[in-house]
């Protein structure tokens, strides 16, 4: 039996949209957005595996990360060097997370993802001043140093240890894989507030990292044979994704986020606490 029908136009529109909003969002805090869209799909279809709907999410997340990479680009906020050394060390990691996924049964599933969900609530709510911080420099014994101008003729001078960065991005990696959420909820933080990255730098750079991360991810779970018959799911969420992720790269400069992610904590909040709840009384 297949493990998927066939969507109907209703329900490939829909799709559209949701990855529609997913882009924006994605986009706009460097998240990659699969954050968002892993609960919707895990809410929607209960009785599909971890490795299935991962490789949906996954595969969204690169087409995002993809439409998102190419406007930053353009805006030249993408700090390339430092890029392909932490999607270098995110590959490893991306494979053993998604060889991982597939044998973790459901219910175990749900529960490390309704426990992350709150998790990262706690994380945002206390970290919501993310674009407003005051960025303070640090003296590392290795050490690497970026001059970066924007199209808009902002320059950018910072200083970060590559070690540790190497370091988190292979766990980013990791995670991100086996989760199916992306991995920028996390890397743009420690690019933020640990390595020194300027905030626009870090969310456009972030973006760059996670369309290699994801893609890996992706093939990965396509050799394995556990991306299952979602052609349909993943075409109509991508396209919407390809639409929003360029309007979400524009709108970063216009919007302040800390008001976005305040709601966002909120809402992944009661999805998690929702998902648990269907895990422990259902």
């Amino acid at each position: 039996m297949s493990e998927l029908t066939l969507l109907s136009s209703g329900h490939f529109v829909a799709f559209m949209v949701l990855g529609f909003a997913t882009g924006i969002y994605g986009t706009l805090i460097g998240a990659g957005g699969g954050f968002v869209l892993m609960p919707v799909l895990l809410l929607l279809y209960p009785e599909r595996s971890p490795a299935h709907i991962t490789a949906v999410s996954l595969a969204v997340v690169f087409f995002n990360a993809l439409g998102g990479s190419e406007t930053y680009a353009m805006m030249k906020r993408i700090d390339y060097k430092s890029g392909l050394m932490f999607a270098a060390a995110t590959i490893p990691g991306a494979i053993i997370g998604a060889l991982n996924t597939a044998y973790v049964p459901r219910y175990t599933f749900d529960i490390i993802f309704g426990v992350l969900l709150i998790a990262a609530t706690a994380f945002l709510s206390l970290r919501s001043n993310i674009a407003e911080r005051t960025r303070t420099v640090n003296t590392y014994r290795y050490q690497m140093s970026r001059h970066l101008v924007e199209a808009n003729g902002v320059s950018h001078d910072y200083t970060f240890n590559p070690l540790l960065g190497i370091g988190v991005s292979f766990l980013v990696g990791y995670v991100s894989s086996f989760l199916g959420i992306g991995g920028g909820i996390i890397h743009v933080p420690v690019l933020t507030y640990l390595l020194n990255f300027p905030v626009h730098i870090a969310t456009a750079t972030s973006h760059f990292i996670l369309a290699i991360m994801a893609l890996t991810g992706t093939l990965t779970h396509i050799f394995a044979g556990t991306f299952g018959e979602a052609i349909d799911m993943t075409l109509s969420l991508s396209i919407g994704v390809l639409i929003g992720a360029p309007l979400g790269a524009h709108l970063s400069n216009k919007i302040q986020a800390n008001w976005i992610i305040r709601c966002l904590a909120i809402a992944l909040g009661l999805v998690g606490i929702r998902i648990l709840v269907k895990v422990f009384w259902f």
